[in-house]
């Protein structure tokens, strides 16, 4: 079968730096939704352990020889956020331009439905599966029916958790955003040399979220030494991962809660120094509660994703960073291992060791992120093609 090769040069030196974590550059990415406000999102539960960095370079995965293969089931959990849209289409084009066939389904966030499009993925014949779960654990039996077939999963940045049937992850290494995070904190604090104390409050994703635990993990790790010495402070007490966890990444219960924050801890003219949230949608919501309540200086506000919303409020200042993952990047390595499986040859991986679903640990590759702020948002989004300037007006 005719494959094309995919690539498309950066703008810049940065931004071809980037692309590297993940091999070679992307294809240009389909124009985002102008969402206003970003929505939420859940995912595969598993126990919040402390997560440990990815190996540098891990042995790629020898896949069995297959027939060759033509059509790839690609499953996405919702329309509702705007980088699944953008997940979605990535993979899509991507894949379409290497010769395949692609069966992409969204599910409205609901596992019923998600479990519905897989099982016709599997009877309509798709060789490949490709999963966004909604919720990783809730896929078992549906993926059982895949490995009876013969068809090998790949995971899509969301762990498929608690099953043998999933044969590799292609993902961020979601460790690294949680320390990439807590390390803009610290610097933007001077908290090596400052004496602070500084007022810390924390919003990490869905308790539901294996990838949660990770950006958490991260960012903790980075933290906690301050923390501990006095440096940092969190005047409400709320740290543990369970108490600052944000159902479904809901930007309106991150919203509430920090509301709550606000008018028990900081009501009588406390200063709020900075905001530990692991995602753009819980971003969201803290900087409406802050709009609204909060009477004192704007603090630092971590994020990911790169939402529109959020990437406009951190040109405004109203958001400080916030973790960049080109989901091109992630496509093109998916092609890279949809290639791989089909002339059974050996999948890229790079990590062997981390992430252990329950069942077995899955060879993954993780690509690197970065973090965009208001110096180097225009090269990383609009140069890269990511977005228009007009986009971000």
């Amino acid at each position: 079968m005719k494959k094309k090769l995919l690539s498309a040069l950066l703008a810049t030196a940065m931004v071809a730096a980037l692309l590297s974590g993940c091999g070679e550059a992307a294809a240009p990415a389909a124009e985002a939704p102008a969402a206003e406000e970003p929505k939420a999102e859940a995912e595969a539960p598993a126990p919040a352990e402390e997560a440990a960095p990815a190996e540098e370079a891990a042995p790629a995965e020898e896949a069995a020889p297959a027939a060759e293969i033509t059509t790839v089931g690609v499953a996405m959990p919702t329309k509702d956020l705007q980088r699944w849209n953008q997940d979605g289409e990535n993979m899509k084009q991507q894949l379409e331009a290497a010769g395949y066939t692609v069966d992409l389904q969204f599910a409205d966030n609901t596992v019923a439905t998600q479990v519905s499009q897989i099982e016709n993925m599997i009877a309509n014949g798709d060789q490949v599966l490709v999963i966004a779960s909604i919720d990783g654990s809730s896929l078992g039996t549906v993926l059982e029916q895949a490995k009876a077939a013969n068809i090998p999963v790949i995971a899509y940045d969301r762990l498929l958790m608690e099953t043998d049937a999933v044969s590799y992850y292609a993902t961020f290494d979601n460790y690294m955003v949680g320390q990439k995070q807590g390390e803009y904190i610290k610097n933007a604090l001077d908290l090596d040399n400052a004496d602070g104390p500084f007022n810390l409050e924390i919003f990490t994703g869905d308790p539901a979220d294996n990838n949660a635990n990770f950006f958490y993990g991260g960012a903790m790790d980075v933290l906690n030494p301050y923390i501990d010495a006095g440096k940092l402070v969190i005047p409400s007490g709320q740290k543990d991962f369970a108490t600052v966890a944000t159902a479904n990444w809901d930007s309106a219960n991150a919203q509430s809660r920090m509301q709550n924050i606000i008018s028990s801890y900081y009501a009588g003219g406390e200063k709020l120094d900075v905001v530990l949230c692991s995602n753009d949608s819980t971003a969201f919501g803290v900087e409406n509660a802050l709009e609204s309540d909060y009477k004192g200086d704007w603090p630092i506000i971590t994020g990911q994703d790169c939402d529109i919303p959020n990437v406009k409020n951190m040109i405004a200042g109203k958001q400080s960073m916030s973790i960049f993952k080109d989901t091109r990047t992630l496509a093109s390595k998916v092609v890279e291992m949809v290639d791989a499986i089909g002339k059974g040859t050996e999948v890229p991986v790079n990590d062997t060791k981390t992430y252990d679903n329950g069942k077995l640990v899955v060879p993954s590759f993780l690509c690197e992120p970065v973090f965009a702020d208001k110096d180097n948002y225009k090269e990383l989004l609009i140069d890269s093609g990511y977005y228009t300037e007009d986009q971000l007006k």
